[in-house]
């Protein structure tokens, strides 16, 4: 296959480079990586100034962009030809559930799955040495095939691994967790008087649901979430649609003529 890497860790990563090291084999692997750490960048596009990329070898580029805009240089301009698969990671750091919204490494596969491509999120559920990326990266080289084959247009996926070591751990299909963030805010005053703001505070933890990614990497298990790329409201349109809003002539005149037509029933919008 030709696979296209990369991360928001950077292009110096140590999680990049253990999943390079264990596709090159078998593959031919492309790597288009931040050149320094882009965490928590969200799904940042680069707009209005250039994305600069310099070559590092035959098939490593790195570039001063977003890991979305990775993705786009990438596929639009780098390759040669379009890639099998996109993998995003492996991140050091996990990226359960509600991190998704601030990962750059969920945006990154996020994107090749809008441009149509089959792409996956690939992170580690720890910070710190001792860093063991060798069982994901097994897992991802073991099941790229099947990994592609259940991909489609409409999502991309998301794989945690807890930090552990093991030749085969256990795999769980999972949906995304509702994260609890307790943020601290730590300001300082600079001789100019300046305010220097740093986000702070402890690591989060999550909703309890036995079927939730973050459920299943603290039980030593491989989380694999297919991730819906259309934001779509599953749960609050009823109330939405039964709601009066003030200024809504349109509604207002439709309610009007349903109520006449209803013989001047009560209707089915009373505030």
């Amino acid at each position: 296959m030709r696979i296209l890497l990369t991360n928001d860790d950077g292009i110096k990563s140590a999680g990049i480079a253990i999943l390079k090291q264990y596709l090159e084999p078998e593959h031919e692997v492309w790597t288009v990586a931040p050149d320094g750490e882009r965490s928590g960048m969200s799904h940042y596009l680069t707009l209005k100034d250039p994305v600069r990329a310099r070559q590092i070898d035959d098939r490593s580029y790195m570039t001063t962009g977003s890991p979305a805009d990775c993705v786009i240089v990438a596929l639009m301009g780098i390759l040669p030809e379009r890639p099998d698969i996109v993998l995003s990671g492996i991140n050091v750091g996990p990226n359960l559930g509600t991190d998704l919204i601030y990962s750059g490494t969920a945006a990154a596969a996020r994107q090749a799955a809008f441009m149509g491509c089959p792409a996956a999120a690939l992170s580690l559920n720890g910070f710190a040495e001792p860093l063991h990326f060798d069982p994901l990266a097994c897992f991802v080289r073991d099941n790229l095939a099947l990994l592609r084959e259940l991909w489609d247009p409409h999502h991309f996926i998301n794989i945690n691994a807890p930090n552990i070591r093991g030749d085969s751990l256990p795999v769980e299909i999972t949906s995304p967790s509702r994260r609890v963030y307790h943020d601290l805010l730590v300001d300082y005053e600079s001789p100019r008087g300046e305010t220097f703001f740093f986000l702070d505070g402890s690591p989060p933890l999550a909703e309890p649901d036995e079927q939730s990614d973050w459920a299943a990497v603290q039980r030593g298990s491989i989380s694999v979430s297919p991730i819906y790329l259309h934001p779509l409201n599953h749960f609050e349109d009823d109330r939405y649609q039964t709601a009066r809003f003030a200024g809504a002539a349109g509604q207002a005149a439709a309610d009007d003529s349903a109520v006449g037509a209803n013989g001047g029933g009560a209707g089915r919008h009373r505030a």
